[in-house]
């Protein structure tokens, strides 16, 4: 999964839409940082599936919110992302989808899957964290599927701060999910 950066350019939302269909390219806007991704590793999306597939069915169960992949987030028209995977409460849902079905604010919980290279772990590791941790998301999950191991970060005096890095043993649980717990492993198979 490769991931292209222009410098000195502010991109926005509209500017995505004048670039030309490029299947299996996904663009994202970080403060007005373009980045343009390519089709994710086979065991990235099983990685996905397998978290949303966690959280939604605990959803399904609580009836308290929905989880799903991939959703757009458009905060802003220089700050337009899709996640890997997002809860948000029913409440939340009902204010934050437009018309489209995108998401213009932040759900409670966002989870990014890091794919190879130096510059997909910067976006999520750095600018996203940023970026999320700004916009108000309650919860941040980066898992690695090379290394079957999941960070948590929590929200903490308006900022992201890591809470613990899970292996492949541990159990996960949040204050978002009353009642959630999964073994990490789950992610992973």
């Amino acid at each position: 999964m490769q991931s292209t950066v222009t410098d000195g350019v502010r991109w926005t939302t509209t500017d995505i839409n004048l670039l030309p269909e490029n299947e299996g390219t996904r663009y994202e806007i970080i403060d007005g940082e373009l980045f343009m991704t390519r089709a994710p590793h086979w065991k990235h999306q099983r990685t996905c599936f397998n978290i949303c597939r966690e959280v939604d069915a605990w959803s399904v169960s609580s009836g308290l919110g929905e989880a799903s992949i991939t959703p757009g987030v458009l905060f802003s028209e220089s700050d337009n992302v899709i996640p890997d995977v997002v809860w948000a409460s029913n409440e939340r849902l009902a204010v934050l989808l437009d018309e489209a079905g995108h998401l213009t604010g932040a759900p409670e919980l966002v989870v990014e899957v890091l794919s190879p290279g130096v510059e997909n772990e910067r976006r999520d590791r750095e600018a996203k964290l940023k970026l999320y941790a700004s916009r108000g998301v309650q919860e941040y999950w980066i898992a690695d599927w090379r290394l079957q191991q999941v960070e948590v970060y929590r929200r903490e005096n308006a900022t992201l701060k890591l809470i613990a890095t899970l292996l492949n043993n541990d159990e996960l649980s949040s204050p978002l999910l009353p009642d959630f717990t999964c073994t990490v492993a789950r992610f992973f198979v």
